[in-house]
């Protein structure tokens, strides 16, 4: 996945001189930190290289449902993402269209987020069915409730 921005860029030594100011930085995106005698490191949070990974994670799964040619793109989605059959024939239908589109743009854009939301939404949304929520009425409230500030 392509990068969004230019990387923040930090010599090694200020790992040790100014560890604070590196961590913060690496906190809110990933950093370059450059070495003298070696190739340069990025340091990124946890949540960051996770987020990285899901959707090659998924790319991986689509590619082996791509080149499967046994049955519906529906049907090889959901042999390879089981919670897929907790939705309807069309809903899956719907969901495989939906998740290929969302992979495309966001490989196409280097927005990773695109396909995450997607497959976290269709994900979510097989669960509640699951769980026989799918039909429970949502009651609103007609008042607005304020809350106060922690």
């Amino acid at each position: 996945m392509a990068a969004s921005s230019a990387m923040r860029v930090f010599p090694s030594s200020d790992l040790s001189r100014h560890a604070p100011r590196v961590f913060a930085a690496a906190e809110e995106s990933p950093v370059n930190v450059t070495r003298r005698n070696g190739e340069g490191l990025v340091l990124m949070s946890k949540c960051k290289a996770d987020a990285r990974e899901q959707p090659l994670q998924f790319a991986a799964q689509l590619n082996a449902v791509a080149t499967d040619d046994r049955g519906t793109l529906a049907d090889r989605m959901a042999n390879a993402f089981p919670w897929m059959l907790a939705l309807n024939e069309s809903d899956r239908t719907q969901c495989a269209r939906e998740l290929v589109d969302a992979a495309r743009a966001s490989f196409a854009t280097g927005q990773a987020h695109l396909v995450a939301a997607e497959l976290t939404s269709w994900r979510e949304t097989a669960t509640v069915i699951a769980a026989g929520l799918a039909d429970t009425p949502v009651e609103w409230l007609d008042v607005a409730i304020t809350a106060e500030r922690p």
